[in-house]
């Protein structure tokens, strides 16, 4: 999945149409049979994206590999099978909402758009180029198949609770999808909308925590804890599932079915760098570029 270089940067994306066709084939293996069972082609898809992802952020010389590593299965699992979206119609009205509330991980982002074929790969090349619409955070203005910007934390679940606000008073069908760092629970603004999705009895809304339990600098635990993480949702109103978020049979399970009439919360154990040795649980990795060894040690882990 190595990229190669377009001529301009700043050029406008679009759909790639071929990548949308090789998408709808995937997708329809998995609904055409238990999805739970499928489980090679979805770990095969989400050592792709680390591999492009490590590709991205080498070229480009900045990132946040080891957020992006620990929730790529997570992404994966959503677009591949979950979502119900549409890559050629990146508007389709009645198409899931999904905001990457991380959205300093960027580049996972981009390469799953790319691989269902919002727009084509060969644009990461231009992550975080001058005038590239692949900016370090997801802008809704210029890349089809993201819901919102973000970047400043503690923003997507409040408005992930305004697309289920929406969703419940037009009586539509289509759920809300909001992924969350786990450091980023520390922002209040989380606890509010928490709060207001139960009263409204949001049970179209679905958070996944990424629990990777590091942060910038430190780990969540040292930082400010935030364990019982289950029991303070449970006590916010939320139903509350606990998976190991680098499972797709777990998370298929735990977000193909809302509860009826709560919002849910799933806590995805994972592990930050997941899928290069090096970098696994290596709070120095929030934020770094490997090394020419470190990329090819990466690279060759990757394709096992």
């Amino acid at each position: 999945m190595q990229t190669t270089l377009v001529s301009d940067p700043s050029a406008p994306l679009c759909v790639d149409r071929e990548g949308v066709e090789r998408w709808r084939e995937r997708r329809a293996g998995f609904t055409a049979s238990d999805p739970s069972r499928q489980v090679t082609p979805l770990l095969q898809a989400s050592s792709a994206i680390r591999r492009q992802v490590l590709h991205t952020i080498k070229a480009a010389g900045l990132g946040h590999i080891g957020g992006d590593f620990s929730v790529t299965d997570i992404l994966v699992t959503l677009f591949e099978v979950v979502l119900r979206i549409d890559p050629a119609q990146p508007r389709w009205p009645d198409r899931d909402r999904f905001i990457l509330s991380k959205g300093h991980c960027a580049a996972a982002l981009y390469s799953t758009l790319a691989a269902c074929g919002f727009f084509s790969p060969d644009r990461l090349a231009h992550f975080v180029a001058d005038l590239s619409p692949l900016n370090g955070h997801p802008n809704r203005r210029k890349i089809p198949g993201v819901e919102t910007n973000t970047g400043p934390l503690g923003h997507g679940l409040p408005v992930a609770v305004g697309c289920a606000t929406a969703a419940q008073i037009t009586r539509k069908d289509w759920r809300t999808f909001v992924v969350l760092g786990d450091g980023e629970l520390q922002e209040g603004s989380n606890w509010e909308a928490a709060m207001c999705a139960a009263h409204r009895h949001l049970g179209s809304l679905t958070a996944v925590v990424d629990r990777n339990r590091l942060q910038q600098g430190a780990s969540t635990a040292d930082t400010n804890e935030l364990e019982p993480l289950a029991d303070k949702w449970r006590a916010f109103g939320w139903d509350v599932l606990t998976v190991d978020g680098h499972s797709h049979a777990e998370l298929i399970q735990a977000l193909s079915t809302p509860h009826p009439a709560q919002p849910r919360v799933v806590i995805a154990n994972t592990i930050k760098g997941k899928g290069a040795s090096f970098m696994e649980n290596g709070v120095e990795w929030h934020h770094k570029v490997p090394s020419d060894a470190q990329f090819e040690i990466a690279l060759k882990e990757l394709a096992q």
